[in-house]
């Protein structure tokens, strides 16, 4: 597997990396044995990068990632994990906490969860409006220096933030939702990146299932799933955003490949110093993930998949207003804090 650098201070890892959010709920009930045995098939497919938050159904996901990864497998892997986001007893989402003391606190309770005694990469799942990001990655920048932390990292940030945090202590990577219908980080986050040298961990690549290339409207979503809420699943935003899935489907089924591999190679091709993350909770969306590798878009190809899915072109924001608004990444539209 060809090896990605996230950054020129960070780590080489697979071209492609597992996030497990959705195997705590975030998507609905999640089989815990599949989930494991999806663990496990991307450690031997040579995946190198595992993605967890501690608020992930209240650090289910990193005790599931830790049993996962027993038996020798934690050390054939980088943990990325990010904290801050704090959380009801109900499941309610109350807001984020980066304070120094916060970022150390959240450390030690995620390094007892996953039975490590290091985590590879540690970011903050948002911008705190209430504290300095230079008082943050201090705090990560600490924890680097004992030994705790290897790499610090970054979320939805924006690129003054990027840079006042850069300026504390280096950056392996941003992470950021990054697919063909979410694409806020061409809007010069992305430029700041590459002249600072921090990589991309792109996430969402298949927008939450709905451009996988299985979601049809009749899949409904229920319960705890987030999709419930989020805007682009919602009546004619999800007809629209459907009709672009077909658009794509004709590509792929030319090239003989999928719409979620078609997809996920498009985010590949943006850059070497991109790494996409998949949300695959199952072994088999775990296979159709990795034959995303073979595929190599041609400038015809690119060209037909801008044109079946221009920039702009999604129905809908990919979070409710509220949320849009956390997110320093999108500042410049929703006044968010940076």
């Amino acid at each position: 597997m060809q090896m990605r650098k996230l950054g020129a201070a960070g780590p080489l890892v697979s071209p492609i990396g597992l996030g497990t959010m959705g195997m705590s709920g975030a998507y609905g009930p999640a089989d815990r044995g599949e989930s494991i045995a999806t663990i496990h098939a991307a450690v031997e497919a040579g995946i190198t990068l595992v993605d967890t938050g501690d608020f992930y159904d209240m650090g289910h996901n990193e005790m599931l990632v830790a049993e996962a990864l027993a038996g020798g497998r934690r050390d054939k892997v980088l943990l990325s994990v990010k904290f801050g986001a704090m959380r009801g007893p109900d499941g309610s989402w109350l807001g984020f906490d980066a304070r120094p003391a916060a970022v150390k606190t959240a450390l030690a309770y995620t390094l007892k969860r996953l039975g490590t005694d290091h985590v590879d990469i540690y970011r903050p799942a948002r911008l705190d409006p209430a504290v300095p990001i230079e008082d943050t990655v201090g705090a990560m920048a600490d924890m680097v220096r004992a030994g705790y932390v290897r790499h610090v990292g970054l979320s939805e940030v924006g690129a003054d933030t990027i840079r006042r945090a850069a300026a504390v202590h280096p950056i392996a990577d941003l992470q950021i939702e990054y697919s063909l219908i979410s694409r806020t980080i061409e809007r010069g986050i992305l430029a700041t990146t590459r002249e600072l040298g921090i990589g991309i961990t792109a996430y969402g690549v298949l927008a939450r299932g709905l451009i996988s290339g299985h979601w049809r409207r009749e899949s409904g979503a229920d319960g705890t799933d987030f999709r419930r809420f989020s805007p682009r699943f919602q009546g004619d935003n999800l007809d629209r955003n459907l009709a672009l899935v077909e658009a794509l489907r004709a590509i792929a089924e030319a090239r003989g490949v999928t719409v979620a591999q078609i997809a996920i190679a498009w985010v590949l091709a943006r850059g070497e110093d991109i790494v996409p993350v998949i949300g695959a909770r199952r072994r088999d969306r775990l296979a159709e993930t990795l034959g995303a590798l073979d595929i190599a878009l041609t400038a015809h190809d690119l060209a037909a998949i801008e044109a079946a899915v221009p920039a702009g072109a999604a129905a809908g924001e990919r979070y409710a207003a509220a949320q849009m608004a956390h997110l320093d990444s999108e500042k410049d539209r929703y006044g968010a804090h940076g």
